[in-house]
C-alpha cells in the first residue's frame, strides 16, 4: 500500500503540469510500474491531445505487459477528441489499474472501470481521492454544477483598504504580486470586472506576458457606460471582450465586443452561460460591489488576496468586498487549505472555500 501511495503521488505531480493547458478537460497524470520500477510516465499535455495513459503506455512499450497503471482519474471509455484510453490499456496488456477517483463525466462515470474489470483487469478506485478532487476542482465544478470555478482576487492595504479617499489605487501591491496576478490570468478562461472598475482604472485585463490561455474579458455593464476610448474597447478585436447587459449596446458591438443579453445582477444565469461555453476557471477582480455580489450569492470557490504592508487610514476609503454581507459569524464563508506566503514584502493568502 505504501508503494501504491508513492506511485499515485507521482501521478498527481505529473497531472499538475497540464494546468492551464488542457481545460475544459481534466488534469490527469499516469505512471506505469512493473516489478517496483517505473517503466513509463505521462500526463495530459494539451486539450485535444493524447491522454495521460496513452503517453505513459507509449513510454513503457512492451514493459507495460503485466504492469500496474496508476492514474489520477478513471480511464475514459468513449470516443471524444481521442480514442478511449481503455482500448490502449487493454492492448498494452496492463494487469492492474489503480485510479484515484471516478470520473463524473456522464459518458464515463464508472463505466470505464466496469469495462476494464469485465476484460479481466484488476481495478481499484479511491486511492488519494481527496487530493485528486482538489487537483481537479475546476473540472468537477464544470461537470457537476455546470458553471466555471470562481476565483476572487483583490489587493488591499494592511488596514483593509483598496484605494485612498481620493480613489488612488496604483499601486497598492508590489511588482512581484502583480506578476503573480498576471500568471493567474494566464490560466483563466474569463476575467470579470464591473464597469466601475473600468471607469476608475481603465484596465487591460490581459496576462502580460501571455500565459497558456487567453481569458475573455467580461464586463458587467447594464447601461453601456464602458467608454469607447477605454483600453478594453480599443483592443476588443484582439482579445475576446464580453459585455453583460440586459440592453443592446450597438456602439460597443461596433468595436468588436460581444454583448450578452442578461441583467448584470443575475450571476447564476451568467455563470450558467459561461459554463455552457465550457469556461472552466473564472477570475473575478472587482470592484468591491462585484466581489460582494459573488460572496453574497455564495458563488465563490477560491480566493487570492494580496496584502501590502501599508496603512491608509480614514473612514472614506473602500474595503475590498461590498455587498450585503452576513448577519452572523456562523454564516461566514470559511477558507480551507490556506497557503500564506510573502511576495517581495506583500503577504499573499490563497485558500479554497469550505463547503
Amino acid at each position: 500500500m505504501s508503494d501504491d501511495l508513492s506511485w499515485m503521488h507521482r501521478a498527481l505531480e505529473l497531472a499538475e503540469r497540464g494546468r492551464g493547458l488542457v481545460e475544459p478537460n481534466p488534469l490527469v497524470g499516469a505512471v506505469v510500474v512493473r516489478d517496483d520500477t517505473v517503466v513509463g510516465e505521462g500526463w495530459h499535455q494539451s486539450y485535444g491531445g493524447p491522454h495521460a495513459e496513452v503517453h505513459a503506455l507509449q513510454a513503457a512499450g512492451e514493459a507495460a505487459r503485466g504492469a500496474t497503471l496508476y492514474v489520477t482519474l478513471e480511464p475514459c471509455c468513449h470516443h471524444g477528441k481521442t480514442p478511449p484510453c481503455n482500448d490502449a490499456i487493454l492492448r498494452a496488456g496492463i494487469a492492474r489499474v489503480v485510479a484515484a477517483m471516478r470520473d463524473p463525466f456522464p459518458q464515463v462515470s464508472g463505466r470505464g472501470a466496469e469495462l476494464l474489470r469485465a476484460a479481466g483487469v484488476q481495478v481499484e478506485v479511491g486511492l488519494c481521492e481527496e487530493a485528486a478532487r482538489r487537483l481537479n476542482a475546476p473540472y468537477l465544478t464544470l461537470v457537476e454544477k455546470k458553471r466555471p470555478y470562481v476565483h476572487l482576487k483583490w489587493a488591499m492595504t494592511l488596514d483593509g483598504k483598496i484605494a485612498t479617499r481620493t480613489g488612488d489605487s496604483k499601486w497598492i501591491s508590489g511588482e512581484a504580486s502583480r506578476r503573480r496576478v498576471h500568471e493567474l490570468r494566464g490560466r483563466m478562461d474569463g476575467v470579470l470586472v464591473g464597469v466601475g472598475t473600468v471607469l476608475a482604472d481603465d484596465p487591460l485585463l490581459t496576462a502580460r506576458p501571455p500565459g497558456p490561455r487567453t481569458a475573455t474579458r467580461i464586463i458587467l455593464d447594464g447601461r453601456g457606460r464602458t467608454p469607447d476610448t477605454s483600453q478594453l474597447i480599443y483592443t476588443a478585436r484582439e482579445v475576446p471582450t464580453l459585455i453583460v447587459s440586459a440592453n443592446r449596446q450597438p456602439h460597443l458591438e461596433a468595436h468588436g465586443c460581444e454583448v450578452l443579453p442578461l441583467p448584470p445582477t443575475d450571476l447564476p444565469a451568467l455563470l450558467a452561460e459561461l459554463g455552457r461555453r465550457r469556461m472552466t476557471n473564472l477570475l473575478v477582480e472587482g470592484g468591491a460591489a462585484v466581489l460582494g455580489s459573488f460572496l453574497d450569492a455564495r458563488l465563490v470557490d477560491e480566493v487570492h488576496i494580496f496584502i501590502a504592508p501599508i496603512l491608509l487610514g480614514g473612514h472614506d476609503p473602500l474595503g475590498p468586498v461590498g455587498g450585503g454581507g452576513v448577519e452572523r459569524i456562523a454564516n461566514a464563508l470559511r477558507l480551507k487549505h490556506l497557503i500564506v506566503e510573502t511576495v517581495d514584502g506583500d503577504v499573499y493568502i490563497h485558500g479554497e472555500v469550505q463547503r
